[in-house]
């Protein structure tokens, strides 16, 4: 049981939990918690003895089950790895178990790992024993339910602009560096930095030592925040439709160097990541534009683009932060966002996107020197103001 799991939390999530394996197991399997060992929680380290007993030759196994009402990367690693070793060592056929209302998927990973079965419920499961033979894998909730986002003072969450911010200037430039340089160039306050570092840390994507991050696992530190993402919602597109083809919008937004209508313009999305990953053809251009309307209906005639409630072939996004914008980057004639920003944008967005992104990752883990910087004076400071007009104006 963690620190902040109180008695009746615990009995509500093993009871709800242990349900869950019997309807998973079916009728003819015996799946009971021990109580006498549950009113002991915290004393070995486990909260309760779950016994799984198979259908008529009555052979069963037992399950050592700690309930967490949240489990973190860095808790895995530190904490539970360590417990699961020594249930190991003392009966090689006894296993740690882990039962919480929702795992995230890299804390998933890692308990797998550490051979550390577990059950969240909203229907994360993994379980394997010999004997009786049980292999168990199913898929619940990617994202956290509304029910289990608490708002914390101390670590913040990975939402909203600001750590979007720092998570791209992570991902865009190699370490070391320290968190007031980070606040530095992130125009965001040492405070905030200092506790998104911590939650990062929990989340095993970042390594320091001392007060200097010496490592970044950028890959997973981009999926963990498209996670936290909904390009659709978030953005808010204008539908458009283009009446000479979408080719004809790219070639004119590239002879107008990315700035049309007094607006500074970006592609993203399937186009976007198409010019370093090609999977597939076709889908819809994604343009980020301004977060005004008004100056979005300018841009779409600019661009003779018409207005369309359903088969939009180019959607016009608004930036919800300037740092969306920063550090773009320019294939054939059409300025683009950074890798880093598409990688989010096709994680978080809809249809194939994410598979498209997820290419887009591949070809950055390939050759990190041909995007990534060696220090933040090379990123530049990200700016308050408004998107602008000059697709360099964010350095």
């Amino acid at each position: 049981m963690d620190d902040v799991t109180t008695t009746a939390e615990a009995a509500s999530i093993l009871e709800l939990g242990t349900q869950k394996l019997r309807e998973l197991l079916g009728r003819e399997w015996d799946v009971t918690a021990q109580p006498e060992e549950f009113s002991k929680a915290g004393d070995n380290g486990w909260d309760a003895v779950l016994r799984i007993t198979s259908p008529g030759e009555g052979i069963f196994t037992e399950l050592l089950v700690d309930v967490r009402t949240r489990v973190m990367p860095k808790e895995v690693a530190d904490v539970l790895g360590p417990t699961a070793m020594l249930v190991r060592r003392v009966n090689r056929n006894t296993r740690l178990m882990v039962f919480a209302p929702w795992l995230s998927p890299r804390a998933q990973d890692e308990l797998r790992k550490r051979e550390i079965d577990y059950l969240d419920l909203t229907g994360n499961v993994s379980l394997r024993v010999p004997r009786p033979a049980i292999v168990l894998h199913t898929q619940g909730a990617e994202k956290a339910p509304a029910s289990h986002r608490p708002a914390s003072k101390n670590k913040p969450m990975l939402t909203g602009p600001r750590a979007g911010r720092l998570l791209r200037l992570l991902t865009d430039v190699r370490p070391p560096y320290r968190a007031t340089e980070l606040a530095n160039h992130s125009t965001l306050s040492l405070a905030y930095v200092s506790r998104l570092l911590d939650s990062l840390e929990d989340q095993l994507v970042i390594e320091r030592s001392g007060k200097v991050v010496k490592h970044v696992d950028w890959q997973q530190l981009l999926r963990l925040r498209a996670s936290t993402l909904d390009l659709m919602h978030q953005t808010r597109p204008m539908g458009l439709l283009a009446p000479m083809g979408v080719q004809h919008v790219l070639d004119q937004v590239a002879a107008r160097d990315g700035v049309v209508a007094g607006t500074e313009v970006l592609v993203t999305g399937s186009y976007a990541a198409r010019s370093v990953a090609p999977v597939a053809v076709g889908g819809q251009l994604m343009l980020y534009a301004t977060p005004d309307e008004k100056r979005n209906v300018l841009i779409a005639g600019e661009l003779g683009l018409l207005p369309v409630s359903e088969g939009a072939d180019v959607l016009l996004l608004g930036p919800w932060d300037s740092s969306v914008l920063h550090r773009p980057r320019k294939y054939d004639g059409a300025w683009q966002v950074g890798l880093s920003q598409l990688v989010l944008d096709c994680l978080s967005g809809p249809g194939r996107m994410p598979a498209e992104g997820e290419e887009v990752l591949r070809y950055m883990a390939r050759d990190e020197d041909a995007w990534r910087l060696d220090t933040l004076q090379e990123a530049g400071t990200y700016r308050n103001a408004d998107p602008g007009t000059d697709p360099t104006s964010l350095f």
